[in-house]
């Protein structure tokens, strides 16, 4: 891991401008923006710059399952005419390639931030007043900072549960199921939401047997069950056996070989396994940040930090951004609330007034969503159409062999504006993008059916989904929205 900054100087006391506590991709972004606004800033961070998305979450897990994709092919590629004996994977090496993009990354967040003349701090921050904190450096040295105005950007961690205590040796998080050197011969992934979901399959195409043992009645609890069932067909493809509607209530240790002891319907089942992967959500690290003291309130659970929509807390001068500051826990939630806080600090008229923050799942196929799924249209009260355009008649889909899956978008009746997009298929990730624009704007149907595609690519199928709206459609069933208008006039904003 490469060093957050210089250590805390001992039995000090100086002042800045602005203390950032955390360097993740919220509270990194949210300094750097400070100091092109002509902030004195000072981060503290107690890990690695570029906190766990950047060391051990988003960018390492693509890092591995980008490989596993790779393997996968490879080993399964005869269908193409390409076929290769003895492919193996070398899992130490692996970890050393994951670890090379993952220092390139963090590197360049220390080169961003000196450029833009933040100063960085090794070490844990705690609140002693709502104007000053203690950091405690890795020797126990301690320095106090006072400043003008503070952002929490302190991110969240895994949630344990009972009967499962993280050793990241049998018992993984999401972080030693990120750092294993060795493929595991059979995993049991406890949490079937995506994050165990994005790491069992990688597992699985890397070689291992994978049991996913999940409390709800379907994987990935609370998305579209539309896009949910493709993703299902493939799990089961890749050999993935999974339990639904159970609990996992326990483990134990028989002749070097781990038992998981699992409910499902009334009945117990024994899961065996090499390794144990918990993955049943993440908790805000709001804890042991002494917020009383600088006057922070909670949430009712006291869980997350209060926040409004310029991420003020209850503290007039205290920010909080990122997970601590509530859900979605995503890190390009972080980095616009990172810009938002910094641009209210420095006097500018911002706030965090966004209408979608996509979601993105890097199992496969990838999902992705952008505003309301079908599902929430409906439950608001909508009256949608949602064509499809599905991934099967689509060239480029066809020529990289990857078709599982379609595109949906949402489309009010009437109005024909975009209230969504959904994709499960292949680079979901990327195609995504188009449907968050087209939210924020306020696109309607025609904006995006009327905006040439290139060919081929897969972006086609977005422009003749959105033409089955409006009732042009050529390659797919139309389900205009209303009555197809001649000249393709759009209808009035």
């Amino acid at each position: 891991m490469i060093s957050p900054g210089k250590p805390a100087a001992p039995s000090s006391r100086r002042s800045t401008q602005v203390v950032v506590i955390g360097g993740g991709p919220g509270g990194y972004v949210c300094a750097a923006r400070l100091g092109q606004l002509g902030k004195k800033t000072i981060v503290v961070e107690r890990e690695a710059l570029g906190g766990v998305c950047l060391n051990v979450g988003c960018i390492p897990s693509k890092a591995l399952i980008s490989a596993a994709k790779t393997f996968e092919k490879i080993a399964h590629g005869a269908e193409m005419g390409i076929e290769v004996t003895g492919a193996k994977i070398d899992a130490k090496k692996l970890q050393a390639w994951k670890q090379t993009v993952v220092t390139k990354l963090t590197s360049g967040v220390a080169t961003i931030l000196k450029g833009a003349k933040v100063e960085t701090i090794a070490g844990a921050a705690r609140f002693l007043s709502a104007t000053s904190i203690e950091v405690t450096g890795a020797g126990g040295a301690k320095e106090t900072i006072d400043f003008e105005q503070a952002v929490i950007a302190t991110g969240s961690r895994p949630i344990e549960i009972p009967g499962f205590a993280f050793d990241e040796k049998r018992v993984l998080s999401s972080t030693g199921a990120l750092a294993l050197d060795a493929v595991p011969k059979t995993l049991a992934v406890i949490g079937g939401g995506y994050i165990g979901l994005e790491l069992g399959i990688m597992w699985a195409k890397l070689g291992t047997k994978v049991t996913v043992v999940e409390m709800m009645d379907q994987l990935l609890p609370g998305f579209d069950p539309d896009l949910v069932k493709v993703l299902a067909r493939k799990v089961k493809k890749l050999g993935i056996e999974t339990h639904l509607s159970a609990k996992a209530q326990g483990f134990s240790e028989k002749k070097g070989t781990l038992v998981v002891a699992v409910e499902v319907g009334g009945k117990k089942v024994e899961i065996e396994a090499e390794k144990i992967l918990v993955t049943v959500g993440r908790r805000p690290n709001s804890n042991d940040l002494g917020l009383e003291k600088a006057g922070v309130k909670l949430d009712a659970k006291g869980a997350f930090i209060v926040v409004d929509k310029q991420l003020r807390t209850s503290a007039p001068n205290v920010y909080a951004i990122g997970d601590v500051a509530g859900n979605p826990m995503l890190a390009h939630k972080a980095s616009k609330e990172g810009e938002v806080a910094a641009e209210v600090i420095a006097g500018h008229k911002s706030e965090m007034d966004v209408r979608t923050i996509p979601a993105v799942i890097f199992t496969d196929p990838e999902i992705a969503t952008a505003g309301w799924t079908e599902p929430e249209a409906i439950a608001k009260g909508f009256d949608v159409v949602c064509p499809k355009s599905y991934f099967q008649a689509s060239g480029r889909a066809l020529a990289i062999a990857e078709t599982d899956g379609f595109v949906k978008w949402v489309i009010e009746k009437g109005t024909r504006r975009v209230l969504g997009l959904e994709i499960v298929g292949p680079e979901a990730s990327d195609l995504i993008a188009e449907g968050a624009l087209a939210v924020e704007m306020g696109a309607f149907a025609e904006d995006v059916a009327l905006t040439v595609h290139p060919h081929p690519t897969l972006s086609e199928g977005l422009m003749e989904a959105a033409k089955a709206a409006i009732g042009e459609a050529v390659h797919v069933p139309n389900v205009a929205a209303s009555p197809a208008t001649s000249g393709h006039a759009a209808p009035a904003r």
